[in-house]
């Protein structure tokens, strides 16, 4: 073991605040990974509130690993020593649990490699009953794990903070019973929210459409979603320099989203909407301040809290700056946009996704111009001089006059900034549309990348000599990729697991090429509603047709009104 990467992992560990840290072999030992860097993977809230749970059990230590940086990438290769945990230096295949907290599809490249530098074996096929159970939690897990599942034993369908303790329980129980690995898994499936991918079988007709899947070994036709009430703390576990909000105390003032945006998949699967508490926040956010830290508000739309103006007073009046993920601009106030500036931000971030009126209905994105002009009337009256919007192009329906809606729309606002005497900068960031699982748009074909290039191109050139507009772009490239993960299923991962052989995602195109792995089918075919998706096994507990009817609603560009207390039409609440 090279005493060189020992130095690098224990001077970030005497860098931090919160951890855990138990002799090893004490307890029973899981690791908990994130397939991407230290700096990316330690600014996830979800994989600390995991990390805090088992912690805080009798039984159980649990220690993190994550993807290599380039400096200690080079030790472990000089040195070929097996990727080591954070806490006890101990390689992943010392461990009985390792745990996938994976959010993002291009992270999945990084799981074979990760699990490969752990000395774990990659595919869940080859491992023992002497080698770890490899358990995937996070969004992937329970939107669709399917790309993931060559690598991957269990997968948690939820959200995990009570889920992970009946998990290591039916663990424990079955490991005390002496059962054998596949038995094992077997009696994991009974757990709710439990999936096991290799108890149910996918099969294939002859055109290549998945037509059936069948589970086997007694594991249930469907696995249902699991969700809380925010009864946990949800903040900031292990407090750190060197994140990408370093500076920051982290706290879920909410979860869920009730606004019913067709294209957005939080907001289908992390439904119910639901608040913490604001007695809750002000104490959460008063133990940052202990630490000396920025308070960063997480939730999917800050704006939408209901006491906001009450937590955000309280906050500058604590003496403590505070930021926050975009905000909607139909519901932010004076006392926010006020407290931001005075917390030292300079940019307001807004997402209006679309150009047009048109395309706004069809997505339901609920944001009007006006909305937007307000916002940054407010903005600058607070001291907020630039302005960042999040645009997608290549959505379902979308047409050349909804591009040039989005030409249309940046110039009107440029020249409502220019009106009030903001000369601040406008910047555009601009993705493609990519279909998420279990939203209204997942049958959707995903515009072609082509086209894509075009109408880019169009905005670019039509803005271009604006200085005062940037226009920012993701790779095209990446997209596409991510396209395909997204809605893959099992033959995905059978191509991810050849893409890994060739060095990741740098052997995607090699890997498609030699398996004859036709990607513009995933992209560019919408899919039959009615048809059988490789998530189906998977019960969101939305009711049947819903999405149907949100798509025919899209079609229509009609609106579907937020969700209201005692709303039960898509049933995720209870109830008829």
């Amino acid at each position: 073991m090279s005493w060189q990467i020992e130095k690098i992992l224990a001077e970030r560990l005497d860098s931090e605040t919160g951890y855990y840290k138990y002799p090893f072999g004490t307890r029973h030992a899981m690791a908990i990974c994130y397939p991407n860097t230290y700096e990316v993977g330690m600014s996830n809230l979800g994989m600390q509130i995991i990390y805090r749970e088992v912690n805080r059990r009798e039984d159980w230590l649990c220690e993190r690993a994550f993807l290599p940086d380039k400096q200690l990438a080079k030790w472990y290769a000089k040195e070929h020593t097996p990727l080591l945990t954070l806490e006890n230096h101990r390689p992943l295949c010392d461990f009985e649990i390792v745990g996938l907290s994976v959010n993002f599809e291009m992270d999945y490249f990084n799981v074979p490699a990760i699990l490969e530098q752990g000395h774990v074996p990659v595919l869940a096929a080859e491992r023992k009953d002497t080698d770890p159970l490899v358990v995937m939690g996070g969004p992937v897990a329970f939107f669709n794990p399917e790309p993931l599942t060559p690598f991957v034993d269990v997968c948690m369908v939820g959200e995990g903070e009570q889920m992970i303790h009946a998990f290591l329980e039916a663990y424990m129980k079955g490991t005390e019973q002496g059962l054998g690995r596949r038995e094992l898994l077997a009696a994991l499936a009974q757990v709710p929210g439990i999936y096991v991918p290799a108890l149910y079988r996918h099969e294939y007709g002859e055109d290549g459409q998945l037509i059936r899947i069948v589970p086997e070994a007694g594991a249930p036709l469907q696995v249902e979603r699991q969700w809380q009430e925010l009864s946990a703390p949800g903040e900031t576990v292990v407090s750190t320099p060197y994140t990408e909000f370093g500076a920051m105390y982290l706290i879920e003032i909410a979860r869920g989203c009730g606004r019913h945006c067709r294209f957005c998949m939080a907001g289908y699967c992390y439904r119910r909407p639901r608040v913490r508490s604001l007695e809750y926040v002000k104490e959460a956010v008063l133990r940052g301040k202990r630490l000396g830290k920025k308070i960063g508000l997480m939730g999917a739309a800050i704006s939408d809290y209901p006491q906001i103006d009450e937590l955000v007073t309280f906050i500058r009046q604590e003496g403590m700056a505070f930021s926050c993920a975009s905000l909607r601009a139909d519901s932010i106030t004076p006392a926010i946009v006020k407290g931001l500036a005075e917390s030292g931000q300079k940019t307001i971030t807004l997402a209006p996704e679309a150009g047009s009126a048109h395309m706004r209905d069809i997505i339901n994105k609920g944001i009007t111009e006006e909305h937007l002009m307000h916002s940054i009337d407010l903005a600058t009256a607070a001291g907020i001089r630039h302005v960042r919007m999040y645009i997608m192009i290549g959505l379902p329906m979308e047409t050349d006059e909804d591009i040039t809606g989005i030409v249309d729309m940046t110039r009107r606002v440029r020249q409502h900034m220019a009106a009030i005497g903001n000369t601040g900068k406008l910047t555009l960031s601009i993705n493609p549309f990519i279909p998420k699982p279990c939203t209204p748009f997942q049958w959707m074909a995903m515009t072609h990348k082509k086209v894509v290039e075009k109408r880019l191109e169009h905005i670019k050139k039509a803005l271009g000599r604006d200085k005062q507009i940037e226009i920012l772009a993701e790779p095209l490239r990446q997209c596409y990729i991510q396209g395909v993960l997204s809605r893959g299923d099992r033959r995905v991962g059978e191509l991810l697991v050849l893409a890994h052989r060739y060095g990741g995602v740098k052997g995607w195109k090699r890997a498609a090429s030699e398996l004859h792995f036709d990607t513009e089918q995933f992209l560019y075919e919408a899919r039959p509603v009615g048809t059988l998706l490789p998530w189906s096994v998977l019960d969101m507990g939305l009711v049947q047709g819903y999405l149907e009817h949100e798509l025919e609603q899209a079609r229509k560009g009609a609106y579907t009104i937020p969700c209201f207390e005692g709303c039960r039409r898509c049933q995720v609440c209870g109830g008829t």
